[in-house]
């Protein structure tokens, strides 16, 4: 790489910009299908190359159809005085994603079948959705509820459920190689910060500092619908996922909870190791843990089928924090701190990938002088001069063809950028030469 992307990252306003970004996606009410998905990869594409494609509703995708197009343009609850009690214009979460229009009167009791709340966070708004059975209805808070004890109310779902498309976004990277890293991220939550528009912050950043530099792999970004954009994607590009080296699924990175990364269904990829080794020199606080055939798009990527080499990062994962699929996972729960290191350890991650080598000891027989060679004196002055020296003979050691630098940090115990600046150096005085790096297969 050219230029590091700790060029970025180190900025003090780069989480604050992150989360201005997550402000102003905010308002707008997502779904799998829509405009308000496409006034999304609108402003998305307003940052980075964005590719728009649309696939037709009935589409056969594998085991599955793409469904009809939902849009809501109003809702609301009115009582007997014809106030609105209830109203989509103050929070798009009062709808029951994907409901089905309705305009009538109907009893409290009637409406009771189509009332959502949560009754242990009696002042949140729960996230419900009935994406592939048509239903409507409202998602209010408990105490609101409660005092609803009218006998008739007015209820209005503004929307419309028809053929129409399937919409995400791809943007393309090109690399010096074809081999490809891909980053993929859901874009089908109404307004839900953590989960997911710092996962869509975290990749249009990560993206536009990636499309600033020169890379050895092709990234591939994708903004896509929960599972059936992800099942969607992989239908219509079957054929070129052999070059997809290593990949991430990002969501949940805006809270200050400790990260957690899912392994790939493989369990000892190269983005297990490169992420484990990241987060373990990172000194924060965090989780390894077993691909499960549950959790975001990383079990259609590694569905049998396919097996890619496709791991998850988060921070609290979906589910395990309190405010998940309320109206309290809001502007106020995401943090531009946090943003801004979940940032750092993604852009550390593509760093290892892209700099992870394997190296031939050309003097392979006994140690070579190194004083002879300058190399002492290319790291006098250094405070850690010691660990340099230790960091050289790691690397002159286990340089055999066989190991990648990756290997050899964990081996060490040192941070892989010590191992790689090592490597440079005698690499530069030629006492390594690079080989080839094998292949991670795409088969099961």
């Amino acid at each position: 790489m050219t230029t590091s992307l700790a060029d970025d990252r180190e900025s003090p306003e780069i989480g604050r910009a992150m989360h201005g970004f997550i402000t102003d996606l905010y308002p707008i009410c997502r779904s799998i299908t829509g405009e308000g998905v496409r006034e999304t990869l609108r402003k998305i594409g307003a940052r980075i190359p964005l590719e728009i494609v649309e696939v037709p509703t009935g589409t056969a995708v594998f085991d599955w159809s793409i469904p009809k197009e939902w849009n809501i343009r109003d809702a609301y609850i009115k009582n007997g005085r014809g106030e609105r009690i209830v109203d989509f214009r103050n929070s798009n979460l009062h709808v029951l994603n994907y409901s089905v229009p309705v305009h009538r009167k109907v009893s409290r009791a009637e409406l009771s079948e189509h009332v959502f709340t949560l009754p242990d966070r009696p002042e949140w708004i729960p996230y419900r959705t009935s994406y592939y059975k048509e239903n409507w209805g409202f998602c209010i808070s408990h105490r609101l509820w409660e005092g609803m004890d009218e006998a008739e109310y007015e209820v209005c779902i503004d929307s419309s459920l028809a053929a129409g498309f399937l919409t995400y976004g791809e943007c393309f990277l090109r690399g010096e190689t074809d081999e490809e890293v891909l980053l993929s991220c859901h874009i089908c939550h109404p307004s839900l910060c953590n989960d997911n528009l710092s996962g869509v912050a975290l990749a249009t950043f990560l993206a536009e500092a990636l499309g600033r530099i020169r890379t050895r792999y092709s990234y591939r970004f994708l903004f896509i619908p929960g599972t059936i954009g992800a099942i969607a994607w992989l239908h219509r590009n079957e054929a070129g996922v052999g070059r997809i080296r290593h990949g991430l699924v990002i969501a949940c990175v805006g809270v200050p909870g400790p990260f957690t990364y899912k392994k790939s269904r493989r369990g000892n990829s190269g983005i297990d190791a490169a992420v484990v080794h990241v987060l373990g020199h990172s000194g924060r606080e965090h989780q390894i843990r077993d691909f499960t055939p549950y959790g975001y798009d990383e079990r259609q990527y590694c569905s049998p089928g396919f097996n890619l080499p496709v791991g998850a990062l988060s921070r609290t994962p979906h589910g395990e924090y309190p405010e998940y699929h309320t109206s309290e996972d809001n502007l106020d729960l995401v943090r531009p701190a946090a943003l801004a290191e979940s940032l750092r350890i993604a852009q550390s991650v593509i760093e290892v990938l892209e700099k992870n080598r394997r190296y031939r000891n050309l003097n392979p027989k006994c140690e070579p002088r190194l004083g002879a060679r300058g190399l002492y004196s290319s790291i006098g002055g250094r405070a850690d001069i010691k660990t340099m020296e230790f960091a050289l003979l790691w690397v002159l050691n286990y340089s055999d063809g066989r190991h990648t630098l990756l290997d050899i940090a964990e081996r060490s115990g040192y941070p892989f950028g010590r191992i790689s600046e090592a490597a440079e150096l005698l690499a530069g005085h030629g006492l390594l030469e690079e080989c080839c790096l094998e292949k991670e297969v795409t088969s099961t």
